[in-house]
Order: C-alpha cells, then sequence, then structure tokens
C-alpha cells in the first residue's frame, strides 16, 4: 500500500490539495464572513496611519474627479462635451476607478500574500476575492457622492436610479471573475502585476471617461463616422458598466438605456465569474509553492 492510499484510508487529506469544484465552491462560500472582515480589515490598515484616517476613502476619488475636471474640462471645447459634462465625468471617474483599483488588487492578491498562503491552509480563491470586497466597500461611500452631486445639481431623484443596484451587482461579479483570472497569471508570471498599470490605462483612455464615444465616432454633420470603433465599443465590458450607470443616472433626452448592454454586460458578468472560478480552482495546489 502506497503512502498516499494509507493517508487515505485513514481519512487525511493533503495540505495544499485541491478538492473537487463543488466542494471547493461551498468552502469559499462558508468563509465569506472571513471574506468580508479581511475586507474591512484591509481598508482600516491602509488609513490609519494617515492624519485624515479614512476620510481618504472619499478624499482620492474627489480629488481624482477634481483633477480630470480641471484638465479635461479646459483642454476640451466646450461644444465636444457630452451634455451634464460634470455629472458625465464623476459617474465615468468613480466608476472606472472600481474597476482599475479591484483589477490590479485582485491580481496582486496571492503574490502578495505568499507568507500566508504557504503558511495556512484555506482556499486560496478567498483572496482575490476579498481584495475586489475591499475596493468595493471603498466604491459605496463614492455612489453616495455622486448621488449627493446629482441632487445639489439640481436633477431630481428618479425611480430609475435604483437601476444602479443590479447595475453595480453584475460589475462587482465581473471584476471578481476577472480578478480570479488575473491572479492565477500573476502568480505564475510575475511581471503582469508590472503591465496591469499600463493596461488600466489604456482602458481609462480609450472607454470614455470624459468623452462620449458615440458622439465622438458617430456619424454626424455628414460625415459617416467610425462604425467600427462604435461596434467594438458595444461590446466592450467596461464601456457597457459605464454607459448603463450614466443611462440610469442621467436619463433623459440625453441619455437613454442601451437594453443591449443589459445582455452584454449580464453574459460578461456571469460568464466571466464561472470561468474565472474554475481557472483558479485549476491551479490551487500550486499556489506559494517554491520551485
Amino acid at each position: 500500500m502506497t503512502t498516499a492510499e494509507d493517508a487515505a484510508r485513514l481519512g487525511l487529506h493533503k495540505v495544499g490539495g485541491r478538492p473537487p469544484l463543488r466542494d471547493y465552491v461551498a468552502d469559499v462560500w462558508r468563509r465569506r464572513t472571513f471574506i468580508y472582515s479581511m475586507a474591512r480589515f484591509k481598508i482600516e490598515s491602509e488609513n490609519q496611519q494617515n492624519s485624515l484616517g479614512m476620510l481618504w476613502v472619499i478624499l482620492k476619488p474627489l480629488l481624482n474627479a477634481l483633477v480630470y475636471g480641471l484638465i479635461f474640462g479646459l483642454l476640451l471645447p466646450s461644444n465636444t462635451r457630452p451634455p451634464h459634462f460634470v455629472e458625465f465625468l464623476l459617474i465615468g471617474v468613480f466608476v472606472f476607478e472600481f474597476f482599475a483599483q479591484s483589477w490590479t488588487a485582485g491580481g496582486k492578491s496571492i503574490t502578495n500574500n505568499a507568507s500566508l498562503v504557504q503558511s495556512l491552509a484555506f482556499p486560496r480563491m478567498v483572496l482575490p476575492l476579498a481584495a475586489v470586497t475591499q475596493r468595493f466597500l471603498q466604491f459605496l461611500p463614492t455612489v453616495g457622492i455622486m448621488l449627493v452631486f446629482l441632487l445639489a445639481s439640481g436633477n431630481r431623484p428618479q425611480l430609475h436610479w435604483l437601476l444602479i443596484i443590479p447595475i453595480f451587482a453584475l460589475y462587482f461579479v465581473f471584476s471578481c471573475g476577472l480578478a480570479l483570472v488575473t491572479a492565477r497569471l500573476a502568480a505564475h508570471w510575475r511581471d503582469l502585476n508590472n503591465f496591469l498599470p499600463f493596461l488600466t490605462r489604456f482602458f481609462f483612455y480609450t472607454t470614455g471617461i470624459f468623452f462620449s464615444v458615440e458622439e465622438r465616432f458617430g456619424a454626424r454633420d455628414g460625415h459617416k463616422g467610425h462604425p467600427t470603433i462604435i461596434k467594438i465599443s458595444d461590446f466592450q465590458p467596461i464601456h457597457e458598466f459605464l454607459s448603463l450607470a450614466r443611462s440610469a443616472l442621467l436619463a433623459g433626452d440625453s441619455y437613454t438605456i442601451d437594453e443591449r448592454y443589459w445582455l452584454f454586460a449580464g453574459t460578461w458578468s456571469i460568464g466571466l465569474f464561472v470561468f474565472g472560478v474554475w481557472f483558479f480552482w485549476r491551479a490551487e495546489e500550486r499556489y506559494g509553492r517554491v520551485d
């Protein structure tokens, strides 16, 4: 009888081994309270050394929006700015910031916790999920800021504002899936973490944070525009989420909800999350291994 067979007979399991997918997912679900607690602890630990403390959770996105608003508000001619430019920009910066931070933090979640991975037995999926949860908890106050700013700008509360709940729920699921895929890739190819800032910057300048993709590349004044770019952006998930959020909060003559984006965003979110869970689980035994 081999050692493995003898251990199985005695009910012993390999430390760091990969259980069946269903058991693995169930184990992660049982640790959902720990995921939430870890996310909250990370937020507090990152800000406790600052004089302003937790206030930076709100100040950082506000300062980002202010900087981009001043820069692009001066650089872009007034006739090329989308309607309600300030609100348009604020929603774009806040919503994109969550994506960028989640992607970066999720990608580094295994490599930045190597000692924890090597010393304790637990489903490693907890780490990227906790990283995205942390960024989502930091994102929620900025949603409140967006709503307050809309009210201060003369917008009345509308029933369709409630659509941001399913939109951001799908956005969270999408970010979790992306973090799981990136965390596995970065664990085995650490150079990927150095590329992430450039990738997020690429998406920032091409997704339509401070300009409307449809107006910039659409047909107008007798010009055909660039229909290919419009079609590509239709299937770009970050553009879809930005458009849905802006349509929900600024719905009216200027912004209408493209119902296709609900289907596209839902497919991206659920599909990427399911694939991410499977893809991450497949390498469970390899995380923390010292070769």
